[in-house]
Protein backbone atom coordinates (compact mmCIF):
# COMPACT_ATOMS: atom_id res chain seq x y z
CA UNK A 1 0.00 0.00 0.00
CA UNK A 2 1.35 3.22 -0.98
CA UNK A 3 2.00 6.45 1.61
CA UNK A 4 -0.78 8.25 0.08
CA UNK A 5 -3.28 5.26 -0.05
CA UNK A 6 -2.25 4.59 3.81
CA UNK A 7 -2.98 8.32 4.91
CA UNK A 8 -6.15 7.99 3.02
CA UNK A 9 -7.38 4.23 4.26
CA UNK A 10 -6.10 5.60 8.26
CA UNK A 11 -8.42 8.37 8.21
CA UNK A 12 -11.64 6.83 7.25
CA UNK A 13 -10.99 3.79 9.09
CA UNK A 14 -10.26 5.54 12.59
CA UNK A 15 -13.18 7.80 11.80
CA UNK A 16 -15.44 4.28 11.42
CA UNK A 17 -13.74 2.81 14.04
CA UNK A 18 -14.60 5.39 16.32
CA UNK A 19 -18.09 5.54 15.47
CA UNK A 20 -17.95 1.96 15.83
CA UNK A 21 -16.35 1.68 19.56
CA UNK A 22 -18.45 4.63 20.43
CA UNK A 23 -21.26 2.73 20.85
CA UNK A 24 -19.52 0.19 23.32
CA UNK A 25 -18.83 3.57 25.42
CA UNK A 26 -15.09 3.61 24.80
CA UNK A 27 -12.91 6.79 23.93
CA UNK A 28 -12.12 7.53 20.44
CA UNK A 29 -8.69 6.89 21.44
CA UNK A 30 -8.72 3.59 22.44
CA UNK A 31 -10.56 3.24 19.41
CA UNK A 32 -7.49 4.75 17.07
CA UNK A 33 -4.76 2.41 19.45
CA UNK A 34 -7.05 -0.71 18.66
CA UNK A 35 -7.26 0.17 14.83
CA UNK A 36 -3.61 0.90 14.38
CA UNK A 37 -2.23 -1.96 16.36
CA UNK A 38 -4.49 -4.17 14.02
CA UNK A 39 -3.37 -2.52 10.59
CA UNK A 40 0.26 -1.88 11.80
CA UNK A 41 3.34 -4.73 10.96
CA UNK A 42 2.89 -6.76 13.64
CA UNK A 43 -0.71 -7.94 12.26
CA UNK A 44 -2.27 -7.20 8.93
CA UNK A 45 0.31 -4.80 7.93
CA UNK A 46 -1.50 -2.57 5.82
CA UNK A 47 0.31 0.64 6.63
CA UNK A 48 3.66 0.86 4.51
CA UNK A 49 6.58 1.51 5.69
CA UNK A 50 6.88 5.31 4.59
CA UNK A 51 4.28 6.18 6.40
CA UNK A 52 5.44 4.25 9.84
CA UNK A 53 8.76 6.17 9.25
CA UNK A 54 6.65 9.44 9.29
CA UNK A 55 5.55 8.68 13.04
CA UNK A 56 8.22 10.57 14.87
CA UNK A 57 7.34 13.69 12.77
CA UNK A 58 3.80 13.61 13.46
CA UNK A 59 4.15 12.66 16.93
CA UNK A 60 6.26 15.65 17.55
CA UNK A 61 3.54 18.02 15.36
CA UNK A 62 0.48 16.38 17.30
CA UNK A 63 2.36 17.22 20.82
CA UNK A 64 3.43 20.90 19.43
CA UNK A 65 -0.80 21.21 19.35
CA UNK A 66 -1.19 19.34 22.53
CA UNK A 67 0.88 21.43 24.37
CA UNK A 68 -0.06 24.31 23.18
CA UNK A 69 -3.94 24.11 23.76
CA UNK A 70 -2.52 23.00 27.29
CA UNK A 71 -1.10 26.67 27.73
CA UNK A 72 -4.98 27.66 27.44
CA UNK A 73 -5.18 25.79 30.73
CA UNK A 74 -3.28 27.90 32.49
CA UNK A 75 -4.94 31.66 32.57
CA UNK A 76 -4.67 33.65 35.21
CA UNK A 77 -8.69 32.97 36.36
CA UNK A 78 -8.26 29.53 36.38
CA UNK A 79 -5.18 29.21 38.19
CA UNK A 80 -7.03 31.62 41.04
CA UNK A 81 -9.61 29.54 41.01
CA UNK A 82 -7.67 25.57 40.96
CA UNK A 83 -4.23 27.00 41.34
CA UNK A 84 -3.15 25.01 44.42
CA UNK A 85 -5.42 22.36 43.41
CA UNK A 86 -3.33 21.71 39.92
CA UNK A 87 -0.13 22.40 41.74
CA UNK A 88 -0.80 19.92 44.83
CA UNK A 89 -2.31 17.17 42.63
CA UNK A 90 0.55 17.51 40.21
CA UNK A 91 3.75 17.09 42.49
CA UNK A 92 2.23 14.22 44.11
CA UNK A 93 0.72 12.69 41.30
CA UNK A 94 4.21 12.12 39.94
CA UNK A 95 5.78 11.55 43.09
CA UNK A 96 3.61 8.80 44.53
CA UNK A 97 4.53 6.51 41.36
CA UNK A 98 8.24 7.44 41.69
CA UNK A 99 8.17 6.35 45.18
CA UNK A 100 6.01 3.54 44.94
CA UNK A 101 7.56 1.77 41.90
CA UNK A 102 11.23 2.66 42.85
CA UNK A 103 10.33 0.55 46.36
CA UNK A 104 8.17 -2.13 44.96
CA UNK A 105 10.84 -2.80 42.69
CA UNK A 106 14.20 -2.67 45.29
CA UNK A 107 12.47 -4.38 48.13
CA UNK A 108 9.99 -7.07 46.60
CA UNK A 109 11.58 -7.88 43.06
CA UNK A 110 15.06 -7.50 44.85
CA UNK A 111 15.84 -5.20 41.57
CA UNK A 112 19.33 -3.29 41.70
CA UNK A 113 18.51 0.19 43.32
CA UNK A 114 19.65 2.18 40.28
CA UNK A 115 17.39 0.42 37.95
CA UNK A 116 14.41 0.50 40.62
CA UNK A 117 14.85 4.39 40.72
CA UNK A 118 14.74 4.74 36.43
CA UNK A 119 11.80 2.73 36.94
CA UNK A 120 10.18 4.50 39.57
CA UNK A 121 11.07 8.05 37.81
CA UNK A 122 9.41 6.96 33.97
CA UNK A 123 6.35 5.86 35.97
CA UNK A 124 5.93 9.61 36.79
CA UNK A 125 4.78 10.75 33.46
CA UNK A 126 1.56 10.74 32.19
CA UNK A 127 0.20 10.93 28.38
CA UNK A 128 -1.11 14.36 27.78
CA UNK A 129 -2.13 13.63 24.06
CA UNK A 130 -4.67 10.90 25.27
CA UNK A 131 -6.45 13.26 28.04
CA UNK A 132 -7.21 15.85 26.44
CA UNK A 133 -8.75 13.77 23.32
CA UNK A 134 -10.70 11.94 26.12
CA UNK A 135 -11.88 15.70 27.51
CA UNK A 136 -12.42 16.96 23.67
CA UNK A 137 -14.50 14.18 22.65
CA UNK A 138 -16.98 14.34 25.57
CA UNK A 139 -17.00 18.60 25.63
CA UNK A 140 -16.13 18.54 29.56
CA UNK A 141 -16.38 21.39 31.30
CA UNK A 142 -16.18 22.23 34.93
CA UNK A 143 -13.17 22.51 37.71
CA UNK A 144 -12.54 18.72 37.48
CA UNK A 145 -12.16 19.03 33.94
CA UNK A 146 -9.78 22.42 34.24
CA UNK A 147 -7.83 20.70 37.08
CA UNK A 148 -6.90 17.68 35.14
CA UNK A 149 -5.97 19.92 31.86
CA UNK A 150 -3.70 21.86 34.00
CA UNK A 151 -2.18 18.93 36.21
CA UNK A 152 -1.70 16.40 32.83
CA UNK A 153 -0.10 20.58 31.46
CA UNK A 154 2.40 20.47 34.23
CA UNK A 155 3.02 17.05 35.02
CA UNK A 156 5.72 16.31 32.60
CA UNK A 157 8.01 19.36 34.14
CA UNK A 158 7.72 17.67 37.53
CA UNK A 159 8.54 14.28 35.18
CA UNK A 160 11.71 15.62 33.36
CA UNK A 161 12.62 17.12 37.08
CA UNK A 162 12.47 13.79 38.53
CA UNK A 163 13.91 12.01 35.90
CA UNK A 164 17.12 14.27 35.57
CA UNK A 165 17.54 13.70 39.60
CA UNK A 166 16.71 9.87 39.60
CA UNK A 167 19.29 9.73 36.57
CA UNK A 168 21.81 11.42 37.87
CA UNK A 169 21.38 9.21 41.49
CA UNK A 170 21.93 6.04 39.35
CA UNK A 171 24.50 6.89 37.84
CA UNK A 172 26.28 8.21 40.82
CA UNK A 173 25.10 4.28 42.87
CA UNK A 174 26.19 2.48 40.04
CA UNK A 175 30.11 4.02 39.53
CA UNK A 176 29.97 5.01 43.38
CA UNK A 177 30.92 8.90 42.58
CA UNK A 178 27.35 9.68 44.83
CA UNK A 179 28.31 13.48 45.84
CA UNK A 180 26.28 16.39 46.37
CA UNK A 181 27.92 18.52 43.73
CA UNK A 182 27.05 16.24 40.91
CA UNK A 183 23.63 16.11 41.88
CA UNK A 184 23.05 19.91 42.11
CA UNK A 185 24.82 20.24 38.56
CA UNK A 186 22.22 17.69 36.77
CA UNK A 187 19.52 19.13 38.96
CA UNK A 188 20.92 22.99 37.48
CA UNK A 189 20.93 21.52 33.58
CA UNK A 190 17.23 20.19 34.59
CA UNK A 191 16.13 23.35 35.87
CA UNK A 192 18.15 25.43 33.29
CA UNK A 193 15.98 23.52 30.29
CA UNK A 194 12.69 24.37 32.24
CA UNK A 195 13.24 28.42 31.90
CA UNK A 196 15.34 28.24 28.48
CA UNK A 197 11.46 26.53 27.43
CA UNK A 198 9.65 29.21 29.36
CA UNK A 199 11.94 31.66 27.84
CA UNK A 200 11.48 30.90 24.43
CA UNK A 201 7.66 29.92 24.26
CA UNK A 202 7.39 33.76 25.98
CA UNK A 203 8.87 34.84 23.40
CA UNK A 204 7.80 33.79 20.30
CA UNK A 205 4.17 33.80 22.29
CA UNK A 206 5.20 37.76 22.07
CA UNK A 207 5.97 38.34 18.61
CA UNK A 208 2.81 36.02 17.67
CA UNK A 209 0.24 38.93 19.29
CA UNK A 210 2.79 41.92 17.72
CA UNK A 211 2.55 40.88 14.88
CA UNK A 212 -1.24 39.27 14.68
CA UNK A 213 -2.46 43.35 13.71
CA UNK A 214 -1.52 42.02 9.95
CA UNK A 215 -3.61 38.97 10.03
CA UNK A 216 -7.07 40.04 8.34
CA UNK A 217 -8.92 36.85 7.50
CA UNK A 218 -9.91 33.27 9.67
CA UNK A 219 -7.52 31.50 6.76
CA UNK A 220 -4.74 33.67 7.61
CA UNK A 221 -4.91 33.41 11.57
CA UNK A 222 -5.05 29.47 11.11
CA UNK A 223 -1.86 29.59 8.71
CA UNK A 224 -0.38 31.77 11.22
CA UNK A 225 -0.88 29.95 13.86
CA UNK A 226 0.03 27.00 12.52
CA UNK A 227 3.58 28.60 11.33
CA UNK A 228 4.35 30.13 15.26
CA UNK A 229 3.91 26.41 16.70
CA UNK A 230 5.56 24.59 14.35
CA UNK A 231 8.24 27.32 14.80
CA UNK A 232 8.60 27.29 18.24
CA UNK A 233 8.46 23.26 18.07
CA UNK A 234 11.39 23.30 15.75
CA UNK A 235 13.20 26.17 17.40
CA UNK A 236 13.18 23.94 20.79
CA UNK A 237 14.17 20.86 19.06
CA UNK A 238 16.77 23.10 17.60
CA UNK A 239 18.20 24.34 21.11
CA UNK A 240 17.43 20.72 22.85
CA UNK A 241 14.47 22.33 24.49
CA UNK A 242 11.23 20.08 25.83
CA UNK A 243 8.88 20.61 22.90
CA UNK A 244 6.25 20.17 25.04
CA UNK A 245 6.95 22.41 27.91
CA UNK A 246 8.02 25.02 25.42
CA UNK A 247 4.56 25.22 23.15
CA UNK A 248 2.84 25.03 26.80
CA UNK A 249 4.79 28.11 27.98
CA UNK A 250 3.67 29.52 24.82
CA UNK A 251 0.13 28.72 25.26
CA UNK A 252 0.09 29.89 28.59
CA UNK A 253 1.68 33.37 27.90
CA UNK A 254 0.03 33.76 25.14
CA UNK A 255 -3.62 33.62 26.77
CA UNK A 256 -2.35 35.76 29.87
CA UNK A 257 -0.90 38.08 27.44
CA UNK A 258 -4.93 39.64 26.99
CA UNK A 259 -8.23 38.01 26.66
CA UNK A 260 -8.92 38.54 22.91
CA UNK A 261 -5.85 35.52 22.46
CA UNK A 262 -8.33 32.98 22.33
CA UNK A 263 -8.99 32.97 18.92
CA UNK A 264 -5.71 31.58 18.35
CA UNK A 265 -6.51 28.68 20.15
CA UNK A 266 -10.15 28.04 18.46
CA UNK A 267 -8.33 28.64 14.58
CA UNK A 268 -6.66 25.53 15.13
CA UNK A 269 -9.73 23.40 16.23
CA UNK A 270 -10.61 22.59 13.03
CA UNK A 271 -7.63 20.62 12.00
CA UNK A 272 -6.47 19.04 15.07
CA UNK A 273 -8.74 15.92 14.89
CA UNK A 274 -7.41 14.44 11.61
CA UNK A 275 -3.89 15.18 13.05
CA UNK A 276 -4.55 13.48 16.60
CA UNK A 277 -6.27 10.40 14.53
CA UNK A 278 -2.76 9.74 12.70
CA UNK A 279 -0.88 10.65 15.97
CA UNK A 280 -2.80 7.79 17.48
CA UNK A 281 -3.13 5.20 15.08
CA UNK A 282 0.36 5.16 14.35
CA UNK A 283 1.06 5.01 17.83
CA UNK A 284 -0.72 1.82 17.94
CA UNK A 285 0.86 0.52 14.69
CA UNK A 286 4.79 1.54 15.58
CA UNK A 287 4.25 -1.19 18.66
CA UNK A 288 5.11 -4.95 18.95
CA UNK A 289 2.72 -6.71 19.56
CA UNK A 290 4.69 -9.66 20.52
CA UNK A 291 6.18 -7.20 23.29
CA UNK A 292 2.69 -8.07 25.37
CA UNK A 293 4.02 -11.86 26.06
CA UNK A 294 7.25 -10.85 27.74
CA UNK A 295 5.12 -8.54 30.48
CA UNK A 296 5.93 -11.14 33.09
CA UNK A 297 6.48 -10.15 36.71
CA UNK A 298 8.10 -7.06 36.66
CA UNK A 299 5.52 -5.51 34.40
CA UNK A 300 2.78 -6.41 36.24
CA UNK A 301 4.22 -4.82 39.90
CA UNK A 302 5.35 -1.76 37.10
CA UNK A 303 1.12 -1.36 36.44
CA UNK A 304 -0.28 -1.81 39.78
CA UNK A 305 2.36 -0.10 41.86
CA UNK A 306 1.96 3.47 39.36
CA UNK A 307 -1.63 2.84 38.95
CA UNK A 308 -1.90 3.23 43.08
CA UNK A 309 0.83 5.56 43.27
CA UNK A 310 -0.79 7.69 41.02
CA UNK A 311 -4.33 7.67 42.63
CA UNK A 312 -3.22 7.92 46.08
CA UNK A 313 -0.50 10.74 45.31
CA UNK A 314 -3.06 12.78 43.09
CA UNK A 315 -6.15 12.01 46.32
CA UNK A 316 -2.96 12.91 48.81
CA UNK A 317 -2.63 16.15 47.02
CA UNK A 318 -6.22 17.24 46.54
CA UNK A 319 -6.30 16.69 50.63
CA UNK A 320 -3.32 19.03 51.38
CA UNK A 321 -5.19 21.45 48.98
CA UNK A 322 -8.66 21.03 50.12
CA UNK A 323 -9.76 20.37 46.60
CA UNK A 324 -13.45 19.38 46.29
CA UNK A 325 -14.12 15.92 46.77
CA UNK A 326 -14.46 14.77 43.20
CA UNK A 327 -11.06 16.13 42.66
CA UNK A 328 -9.86 14.20 45.56
CA UNK A 329 -11.50 10.99 44.57
CA UNK A 330 -11.34 10.17 40.95
CA UNK A 331 -8.32 12.63 39.63
CA UNK A 332 -5.70 10.10 40.28
CA UNK A 333 -8.13 7.64 38.11
CA UNK A 334 -8.01 10.23 34.62
CA UNK A 335 -3.89 10.41 35.13
CA UNK A 336 -3.60 6.58 34.12
CA UNK A 337 -2.39 6.89 30.71
CA UNK A 338 1.17 6.63 29.70
CA UNK A 339 3.07 7.14 26.32
CA UNK A 340 5.39 9.65 24.79
CA UNK A 341 7.62 11.25 27.72
CA UNK A 342 8.02 7.50 29.13
CA UNK A 343 9.08 6.22 26.08
CA UNK A 344 11.85 9.03 25.60
CA UNK A 345 12.74 8.91 28.86
CA UNK A 346 13.53 5.00 28.54
CA UNK A 347 15.51 5.53 25.78
CA UNK A 348 17.34 7.78 27.47
CA UNK A 349 18.13 5.17 30.02
CA UNK A 350 18.64 3.08 28.13
CA UNK A 351 21.61 4.68 25.80
CA UNK A 352 23.18 5.08 29.41
CA UNK A 353 22.53 1.66 30.75
CA UNK A 354 22.49 -0.40 28.07
CA UNK A 355 23.30 -3.21 29.96
CA UNK A 356 20.12 -3.03 31.44
CA UNK A 357 18.36 -1.17 28.46
CA UNK A 358 16.45 -4.23 27.15
CA UNK A 359 14.58 -5.05 30.33
CA UNK A 360 13.77 -1.06 30.32
CA UNK A 361 12.68 -0.77 27.25
CA UNK A 362 10.41 -4.09 27.14
CA UNK A 363 8.74 -3.19 30.17
CA UNK A 364 7.77 0.61 29.27
CA UNK A 365 6.82 -0.17 25.67
CA UNK A 366 4.69 -3.20 26.85
CA UNK A 367 2.92 -1.57 29.71
CA UNK A 368 2.60 1.74 27.50
CA UNK A 369 0.28 -0.66 25.07
CA UNK A 370 -1.74 -1.48 28.17
CA UNK A 371 -2.07 2.32 29.71
CA UNK A 372 -2.89 3.57 26.44
CA UNK A 373 -5.85 0.76 25.86
CA UNK A 374 -7.39 1.14 29.37
CA UNK A 375 -6.08 4.58 30.31
CA UNK A 376 -8.43 6.48 28.51
CA UNK A 377 -11.73 4.43 29.36
CA UNK A 378 -9.94 5.27 33.14
CA UNK A 379 -10.20 9.20 32.52
CA UNK A 380 -13.64 8.38 30.90
CA UNK A 381 -14.75 7.34 34.11
CA UNK A 382 -13.46 9.43 36.30
CA UNK A 383 -15.03 12.65 34.34
CA UNK A 384 -18.27 10.67 34.17
CA UNK A 385 -18.21 10.46 38.00
CA UNK A 386 -17.22 13.65 38.49
CA UNK A 387 -20.17 14.33 36.75
CA UNK A 388 -18.65 16.05 33.91
CA UNK A 389 -20.16 13.57 31.41
CA UNK A 390 -23.07 12.58 31.28
CA UNK A 391 -23.76 9.19 31.31
CA UNK A 392 -26.71 8.89 28.22
CA UNK A 393 -24.97 11.47 26.52
CA UNK A 394 -24.49 10.53 22.59
CA UNK A 395 -20.37 11.06 21.10
CA UNK A 396 -21.26 13.23 18.13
Amino acid sequence: MNSILSFGFILLAGLLAAKLIGRMKFPGVTAYLVLGILIGPSILNFISENVISTSGFISNVALSFIAFSLGQSFSREAFRRIGRSVLWTSILGACGPWVLVTLSFWLILRQPFYLSLLFGAIASATDPAATVMVVREYRTKGIFTDTLLGVVAIDDAWCLIIFAISLAISRAVYSHLLSPLFLTKVLFSSLLEIFGALILGGATAWVLVRLSRYIRTTAELLTYTLGFILLNAGLASYLHLSILLTNMFMGGILVNINHGNSKFFDSIRIIESPLYLLFFVLAGASLEVGLLVKLGTVGAVYIVCRSFGKIWGASIGGRIANAPYAIKKYLGLALLPQAGVALGTALVAKSVFPEVGGIIITTIVTTSVIFELFGPLCTKIALEKAGEIERKQEVV
